[in-house]
């Protein structure tokens, strides 16, 4: 086993309940693109979970090291090495079944996290689903004291990035011609939105 791979302690306390809610959506569905993959922790567990499913990572550059040591270190062929994306600009050429990004958004810009959700949908096609985990806003509220004490941490580390609202989100997504179709509730007041193209 490898040393000193980037390790994050809340890809092992919500990988339980994305897994519950992710295995709804895996039937006649092979291919699967995570945008954002952190450490590399969610693609390593899923894919051995799931070992009829391709996952296909992907993040910013720098990040890249990381996640191919715990690909490397798992011995995996169903999880890919990491395709360079940054949510503003590169996005791959392809479309796939499955899309997946965890505490990815509140990290991002207002500006980023528009075009990621103006940009996804040209990676899935008619019967593709997008799972979308972390902290959200509802009407411009918190949902909880600790997602507003989170949010304050967020702005002062970086004042582009926060919470971002659900309604805004779905604005974007209703131009982008994408319908969240489920809304679930997760631990430590998180959610797991689930996105389809529209009529899809």
């Amino acid at each position: 086993m490898m040393l000193n791979k980037p390790f994050s302690e809340s890809c092992e306390q919500n990988r339980l309940p994305i897994r519950q809610v992710l295995e709804r959506y895996l039937e006649g569905r092979r291919t699967l693109l995570e945008i954002g993959s952190g450490t590399g922790q969610h693609a390593i567990y899923f894919a051995t979970e799931f070992p009829a499913l391709v996952w296909q990572t992907s993040d910013l550059a720098e990040n890249h090291s990381g996640i191919a040591a715990w690909i490397k270190d798992s011995g995996l062929y169903n999880v890919l090495y990491p395709l360079t994306l940054d949510a503003g600009s590169d996005w791959p050429d392809q479309q796939y079944d499955l899309l997946f990004s965890a505490n990815t958004l509140h990290i991002m810009s207002q500006s980023a996290a528009e075009q990621f959700m103006r940009r996804v949908s040209g990676c899935m096609h008619a019967q593709s689903v997008l799972l979308l985990y972390g902290p959200f806003n509802y009407q411009n509220l918190y949902t909880s004291d600790s997602n507003a004490r989170f949010d304050q941490w967020l702005k002062q580390r970086d004042p582009a990035s926060g919470i971002k609202n659900f309604e805004w989100l779905k604005d974007i997504a209703d131009q982008s011609g994408l319908e969240c179709t489920e809304d679930f509730a997760m631990p430590a007041n998180n959610r797991l939105l689930v996105w389809q193209k529209t009529g899809g």
